[in-house]
């Protein structure tokens, strides 16, 4: 897919030496259609990695996208130029009367604190309630799907004794799902997450359905409102060194991290890593904004519901 994005980004030239298509604003307003308007709302530390992994999956279809960057007010990113933010990025205010075909909301390291203890609570709160009439379909991305959950639904969380980070087998209950169409039986997906969800609490809803589960980290993916909404609790956008960088990141913190599961070969970190996830999180992201996205939207923006 030729992703619409300014040509300063730093993504811009990492993408391109993958052979990933990318398109300038120049070129994009010579095509004549109209672009799927896709917005990701940042909230990890590192944005410009989160960018480039998510830029990666975009890329893999024949449609236009027109992406808007936001992060929230109130919030100073420690990891992430100011420069950078102030360049590409934009406020929620400056959207709130926007629509858009799709939206993403990226997890965040704040999975040990309440919600309401998070300094940008508030303002998610806002973002969350917009997004349900002005988005035709939503990816929520760990924390975020934790946090969607809790605040449509009163699904509270559950810390989890120590850290869950690794490659896990997934199981998909539903082939007819247009969003598994491509998928094995059996897929692997990243987590590197503090928190999990009771499957009980998912099953009393009947707005939610359990899609894809793990024997070893429970209930993976979550589809609200007919595909409206997506929860996914692990993080299939992560690049092949994600986890490694994480790992030895916390390793050098003194934190004595545990070795990220079915991830180096012999589960030693002076091996390479086994990269297990990425055709099926191509298949995810091509998937949904085809079938929950594209298919789905008006072509006049203004009249989704």
């Amino acid at each position: 897919m030729p992703v619409r994005i300014p040509t300063s980004l730093p993504a811009v030239e990492e993408l391109k030496n993958e052979n990933i298509f990318v398109i300038d604003e120049q070129r994009a307003l010579s095509q004549d259609i109209r672009p799927l308007r896709i917005a990701v709302l940042n909230l990890m530390p590192l944005k410009i990695m989160t960018e480039t992994d998510l830029l990666r999956l975009l890329s893999n279809t024949p449609l236009q996208i027109e992406l808007d960057l936001i992060e929230v007010d109130g919030h100073q990113s420690k990891n992430t130029p100011r420069e950078h933010l102030d360049t590409f990025y934009k406020k929620f205010d400056d959207v709130k009367d926007s629509n858009y075909d799709g939206f993403i909301v990226t997890g965040a390291p704040v999975e040990k604190m309440d919600f309401e203890h998070v300094d940008y609570w508030n303002q998610l709160e806002d973002i969350f309630l917009w997004a349900k009439t002005h988005v035709t379909s939503t990816i929520y991305i760990c924390w975020a799907a934790l946090a969607g959950l809790y605040y449509r639904y009163g699904i509270r969380k559950i810390l989890l004794p120590s850290k869950l980070s690794g490659v896990f087998e997934h199981k998909v209950y539903n082939h007819k799902n247009p969003i598994f169409r491509g998928f094995d039986d059996m897929f692997y997906a990243p987590h590197s997450r503090h928190s999990t969800i009771i499957k009980e609490d998912i099953l009393n809803h009947k707005e939610l359905e359990i899609i894809s589960e793990s024997d070893e980290c429970g209930v993976y993916m979550v589809m609200g409102r007919g595909g409206r909404e997506f929860y996914i609790l692990g993080h299939p956008e992560y690049s092949p060194n994600t986890l490694d960088f994480e790992y030895k990141r916390d390793l050098s913190l003194g934190l004595n991290p545990h070795i990220p599961d079915n991830y180096y070969i012999d589960n030693n970190p002076e091996n390479r890593v086994i990269v297990r996830w990425r055709s099926h999180a191509n298949l995810l992201y091509s998937n949904w904004l085809n079938y929950f996205v594209y298919q789905e939207t008006p072509y006049d923006i203004r009249k989704i519901k």
